[in-house]
C-alpha cells in the first residue's frame, strides 16, 4: 500500500500524544495489517480477531438498530482495547494501560481514525488502474477446402 509508511507515522505521533498506548495496529476490514506498531503483540493475529471482532459489532449495531459502526472498547483487567473506524475499508485498534484516560483515548483515537481513513482512502484512489491487456487478434473464420478423390495406383499399374 502506497500510504503504509504515513499510516505508520500517524500510529507513532498517535502513541506519542497517548502515552498511555501500549500499541497501535491499521488493518483492513478484512483482517490484513497495513501498518502497526504493537511491540510484544504478534499484529496479523491482532488484525485477525479485530476483523472478527468487527464483523460482531456491525451484526450487534444493525440488530440494535444503532447505525453505522464507529467504535468498539473492551476493558480488561490489565487495560483497554479499543478500535475505531478509519474510512470504510479499515479501522484502527489501540491497545491501553489499565490507568489509560479513556475520554483522551476515545479523543485521540477518533482523530487518528479519521485520519488513517483518509490516507488509506487516497491510496486507493491513487493507486493507477490494472494495465489493459492487449486486445487478441481475432482467429481467422475456419474454412474448409472440398477435398479431392485419391487416386490409388495398382501395382499393375492402372488407377481406379
Amino acid at each position: 500500500m502506497a500510504a503504509e509508511a504515513e499510516v505508520r507515522d500517524e500510529l507513532h505521533r498517535l502513541r506519542a500524544r497517548v502515552p498511555q498506548l501500549t500499541g497501535a495496529l491499521a488493518a483492513s476490514v478484512d483482517g490484513l495489517v497495513l501498518a502497526q506498531d504493537t511491540p510484544g503483540v504478534e499484529p496479523e493475529g491482532l488484525a485477525a480477531l479485530t476483523a472478527a471482532a468487527l464483523g460482531v459489532a456491525l451484526r450487534m449495531a444493525d440488530a440494535t438498530d444503532r447505525g453505522d459502526f464507529r467504535e468498539l472498547l473492551l476493558r480488561g483487567e490489565h487495560g483497554y482495547l479499543a478500535t475505531y473506524a478509519a474510512g470504510p475499508s479499515a479501522v484502527l485498534t489501540l491497545l491501553a494501560g489499565d490507568r489509560a484516560n479513556v475520554g483522551r483515548l476515545h479523543l485521540e483515537g477518533r482523530r487518528a481514525g479519521t485520519r488513517i481513513g483518509e490516507l488509506v482512502e487516497a491510496a486507493v484512489e491513487d493507486r493507477p488502474a490494472p494495465a489493459a491487456r492487449p486486445a487478441l487478434k481475432p482467429a481467422a473464420p475456419r474454412t474448409r477446402t472440398a477435398r479431392t478423390a485419391r487416386t490409388i495406383t495398382e501395382p499393375t499399374g492402372e488407377s481406379h
